[in-house]
C-alpha cells in the first residue's frame, strides 16, 4: 500500500488493486517459484554437479512434480487454517479487548473499537489466486492436489460470504474494477501451466507432441487479448446507455441548460473566475444579506405531538391534547 501511495494513487479502491497485482508477484515467485526451483536443487543437487547446463531445465522438470507434496501441506496450512481463523476472528477480539479496557471511555470510543472494517481485498484476493495457480499447474502434474484445493474453494466461499454479508463494512464501490486485473491473472495462471506441461512431456519421451501444444499459449494469449478489446471498457468507461440516460433526464428537468456554457467553465476555481461570474456573486451575496431573521414568538413543535394553538410559553397539557383530537 506504502508503495502505490508513493506511485500518486488516492482513491482507496485503485490503492488496493495495485497492491493486490505487487502482492500476486511476490506470491507468484516467491511461494510459487523459489518453492519449486529452489526444493529441486536441494532435492537433486548431485545431479546437478554430475550433468551439463542443457539438462538442467529438463531435471526441474521431473522435481516439479516431486513438490506437489509441498504444496498440499501450503494449502492446508495456509488455506484451511487462514479460512478456520477468518471465522474465528481471534486477533479482532484481542484487539478489541485491549482497546475496550484501555481506551473506551464513552459509547462513541466502543462502536470505534468494535468497527470490523473493510474486507482487505488487497491480500485476500492474490492468496485465493495462488490457490488457483496451484490448482491449474497440478491438474495435470499431480491431480491428487485438486481435492485440497477444492475443498479450500469451498470453505472459502461459505466462510467469505457470511463475513461481506454480516460482519465486514463496505469501504466503497468500485463497479467490479477489480475484474479486469483478476482476468488477466487467471489468463497468466493459465499459461504457467501450460508450459509447465510441455516441460513435463518433454522430460516424459513426448517431445513429438511438444511442438503441437504449443499453439496452447498463444490461442490463450489471444482470447486475452479479445476479452480485452472487448469487455475492458465496460470497466474503464462510462457505459453509454447510462450516460444517455443521465442526458435524457437532464434535459426534461432543465430544457434550457447549456451544457457547452456551464463546461467552459464548471471546473475553473471561482477565484478566478471573471466578468459575470463576479457579478453572479455579488448579488447573490447581497440577495443574502437583505435576508433578515425576524423573531417570532411561536413555539416549537418538536415536543407537542399535534400542532399546537396556544401562543403561550407553556405547552398544552394531555387532557387539552385529547380533547382537540376529538373535536
Amino acid at each position: 500500500m506504502f508503495m502505490s501511495k508513493v506511485e500518486g494513487l488516492t482513491s482507496v479502491s485503485s490503492l488496493e488493486r495495485r497492491s493486490a497485482s505487487k502482492y500476486y508477484i511476490f506470491l507468484f515467485f516467491n511461494v510459487f517459484l523459489a518453492s519449486i526451483i529452489a526444493g529441486s536443487a536441494l532435492e537433486q543437487l548431485q545431479t546437478y554437479l554430475h550433468q551439463s547446463a542443457n539438462q538442467i531445465p529438463r531435471t526441474i522438470g521431473v522435481a516439479i512434480p516431486m513438490k506437489a507434496t509441498f504444496f498440499i501441506t501450503y494449502v492446508m496450512v495456509d488455506g484451511w487454517a487462514g479460512v478456520a481463523g477468518e471465522i474465528l476472528r481471534l486477533k479482532p477480539l484481542v484487539i478489541f479487548h485491549l482497546k475496550n479496557f484501555f481506551l473506551v471511555k464513552t459509547e462513541k470510543d466502543r462502536d470505534e473499537a468494535m468497527d470490523p472494517g473493510s474486507i482487505g481485498f488487497d491480500s485476500n484476493e492474490p492468496q485465493i489466486q495462488l490457490y488457483f495457480l496451484l490448482g491449474l499447474v497440478y491438474a495435470v502434474v499431480t491431480p491428487f492436489l485438486l481435492p485440497f484445493i477444492l475443498v479450500f474453494y469451498v470453505l472459502a466461499y461459505v466462510v467469505y460470504r457470511h463475513q461481506i454479508i454480516n460482519v465486514y463494512n463496505q469501504e466503497y464501490e468500485s463497479a467490479a474494477a477489480f475484474w479486469p486485473s483478476v482476468h488477466g491473472r487467471i489468463i497468466t495462471a493459465l499459461i504457467v501451466s501450460q508450459l509447465l506441461f510441455l516441460g513435463l512431456l518433454s522430460t516424459k519421451g513426448a517431445g513429438q507432441s511438444t511442438p503441437v501444444l504449443l499453439v496452447l499459449p498463444v490461442v490463450t494469449f489471444y482470447f486475452h487479448k479479445y476479452c480485452k478489446n472487448r469487455y475492458e471498457p465496460a470497466f474503464v468507461e462510462y457505459p453509454l446507455q447510462e450516460a444517455m440516460r443521465k442526458d435524457t433526464l437532464e434535459r426534461a428537468r432543465e430544457p434550457g441548460f447549456d451544457l457547452k456554457t456551464y463546461l467552459a467553465s464548471a471546473y475553473i476555481h471561482p477565484v478566478f473566475k471573471g466578468g459575470d461570474d463576479d457579478e453572479k456573486f455579488s448579488m447573490m451575496d447581497e440577495a443574502e444579506a437583505d435576508q433578515v431573521l425576524v423573531a417570532t414568538k411561536r413555539q416549537s413543535r418538536r415536543n407537542t405531538p399535534v400542532p399546537s394553538r396556544h401562543n403561550g410559553s407553556e405547552a398544552p397539557s394531555l387532557p387539552e391534547i385529547v380533547n382537540d383530537q376529538r373535536l
